[in-house]
């Protein structure tokens, strides 16, 4: 699993199909809560779990499709 200190607020959020999922607002425990005001969330924050974060550099690479997570995230 990825150091979740590496992931800061504000970070982009990439899918493994190299697509915007959404932009980090904050890590709660072993989730990130992206940011509800991003184009993808459509006003409302979504919850991704640590365990699809494959690395962090300057963006958070997720293991999954942006369909994917589109489909596996829980809303807030």
């Amino acid at each position: 699993m990825v150091d979740s200190s590496q992931i800061r607020e504000h970070m982009d959020v990439v899918s493994s199909d190299d697509h915007h999922v959404g932009r980090v607002d904050c890590v709660k425990g072993d989730r990130i809560e992206l940011a509800k005001l991003d184009l993808q969330a459509m006003g409302q924050h979504h919850l991704i779990p640590l365990a699809w974060v494959s690395r962090v550099d300057d963006k958070v690479h997720l293991n999954l499709t942006r369909d994917a997570a589109k489909a596996g995230w829980q809303k807030d």
